[in-house]
């Protein structure tokens, strides 16, 4: 552990999580937003279901560690709503146990800290024909339909409102953008630099919407050792520093 402390958010789901950090990832981009002013943490786990994760929040979030997370962000839901396997095995989970194990993911991490802030991600859609095309052999059939992708985006944001926890809509949020089905997906699932703007642009507004105290929007937290410095740069006047701490001359996007 390293100070000084900052405010902890933890990226917390499947292969959408994990993969956060490559190809231009919502996880990476929000690291670099939040530089100076918050730790983001990744629990991502490839080919994970609700199941899977309702079985170990105690090892991820335990109740009794001295430091609990200001913001969790939860993404499950694209492994559970394939289609089931015939032999029973494989991450298919049936939309009510899918909608239980939301519940239960929910209920533990509210019990963590009253200062703990939840957004839940719902099931984005699939371009199903690249799917279908990059699907190696080395699997048994993947049955991916955005028919069931809308049933389990649903059922989430649904639950969301009936537990008062926030959500992105990724199902629709995605589909506005143009040409969707190429620009938004590496293979037809996982998402490309363009997918993952989709969700930055998301979840930036939803912290900038959400009426918390502190508000946890970039924009309204402290930076860390933004202080004034005569070891800043030099000003063209030759008598003053210039503070850099807050400068964002560096992004492709400026985020609002």
């Amino acid at each position: 552990m390293v100070g000084p402390p900052r405010p902890l958010f933890v990226l917390f789901g499947s292969s959408i999580v994990q993969h956060s950090y490559s190809n231009g990832g919502w996880g990476a981009v929000l690291s670099d937003i939040y530089a100076r002013k918050a730790d983001i943490i990744l629990r991502g786990y490839f080919g994970w279901n609700s199941r899977r994760a309702a079985k170990i929040l105690d090892l991820v979030f335990p109740k009794d560690a001295p430091v609990q997370p200001s913001l969790i962000i939860v993404y499950f839901g694209g492994n559970d709503s394939m289609g089931p396997h015939s032999s029973g095995l494989g991450p298919h989970v049936p939309l009510p146990e899918y909608i239980q194990n939301m519940r239960t993911i929910a209920n533990h991490l509210k019990s963590l800290s009253d200062k703990t802030r939840i957004i839940f991600l719902s099931c984005p859609p699939v371009n199903e024909a690249k799917l279908a095309e990059s699907t190696s052999t080395y699997f048994s059939e993947l049955v991916r339909t955005n028919e069931l992708c809308r049933m389990y985006s649903e059922a989430c944001i649904e639950l969301c409102k009936e537990m008062d926890v926030k959500v992105v809509d990724l199902y629709t949020a995605i589909q506005k953008r143009e040409n969707w089905m190429e620009a938004c997906f590496t293979d037809g699932v996982h998402l490309s630099e363009e997918g993952s703007k989709v969700v930055v642009e998301e979840i930036l507004e939803v912290l900038k919407q959400a009426e918390w105290e502190p508000s946890l929007h970039w924009k309204s937290m402290l930076t860390e050792f933004s202080e004034e410095s005569p070891y800043d740069l030099v000003a063209s006047d030759g008598k003053t520093t210039i503070n850099p701490s807050e400068w964002t001359y560096h992004r492709k996007i400026q985020w609002d």
